[in-house]
């Protein structure tokens, strides 16, 4: 289940003004790139930065999303014509043959029931033309960066167009093993209005990603290091194998 920043129309329709740093995007291009991709399945897909990135650079894409109102924000963008959204997940998706799955940002951590984690790594590799992969980052928990999660640190007053002033900031709500919860607050000032959005992040093990990968029948190709945000992070590439595994 998405949580409130993607569910809720009002913060789905701030959330890009609020995030507009996206750099963390061009590890992904590169990807795409590397691995000569020309049809990509973006899980997570959000308010669809991404898939429109590479629609614009030609790319096939279909971008498939649990939160409606996070692809209404996609749909309604420039461009968005040229990608194919689905809402769901990765489990229900038609039949596929794309090159390249993708899963930027936190949506892996996002997956957290085990039940769910295992179901989006089989509809990955079933979307997957045998030889296609799979990449997706995970922040590595050893780094424990829900420490810096904190008001102090977060706060941010953004002025959004057509809405205002909004301020922001997270703090964490709990940590029960690998469970993080923290609540992001924004308060719109025009309208004197509170909005909150409660998330749960899951801080797997590499090792664990791994053996969950090759239990799907992947091969793991490389565990890389994230490039905006060295150290901090294991970028996964996971391969169907040729023979269609």
């Amino acid at each position: 289940m998405a949580d409130e920043g993607f569910t809720d129309p009002r913060l789905a329709a701030v959330y890009d003004p609020l995030d507009p740093d996206r750099r963390d995007l061009d590890a992904y291009v590169g990807m795409v790139e590397e691995f000569g991709a020309r049809r990509v399945l973006d899980v997570g897909c959000g308010t669809g930065v991404f898939a429109l990135l590479l629609a614009e650079r030609g790319i096939e894409v279909v971008g498939v999303d649990p939160a409606s109102a996070s692809l209404d924000v996609a749909r309604g963008k420039p461009g968005a014509e040229r990608v194919r959204w689905f809402h769901g997940d990765a489990t229900g998706l038609p039949p596929l043959s794309v090159d390249l799955v993708t899963m930027t940002a936190n949506v892996a951590q996002q997956i957290v029931e085990e039940d769910a984690w295992r179901g989006t790594l089989r509809g990955a590799y079933a979307a997957l033309r045998p030889g296609g992969r799979l990449v997706f980052e995970t922040r590595d928990p050893a780094r424990r960066a829900w420490e810096e999660w904190n008001r102090e640190a977060s706060y941010a007053v953004t002025d959004v167009a057509g809405v205002g002033a909004v301020e922001s900031w997270v703090d964490v709500t709990g940590v029960e093993g690998q469970l993080v919860s923290f609540r992001w607050t924004y308060v719109f000032a025009a309208e004197g209005r509170t909005l909150i959005s409660d998330s749960i992040l899951r801080f797997r093990e590499r090792a664990e990603i791994e053996a969950d990968l090759v239990a799907q029948g992947f091969v793991v190709e490389d565990v890389r290091d994230a490039p905006d945000r060295p150290g901090k992070e294991f970028v996964f590439v996971a391969a169907r194998e040729p023979s269609g595994g």
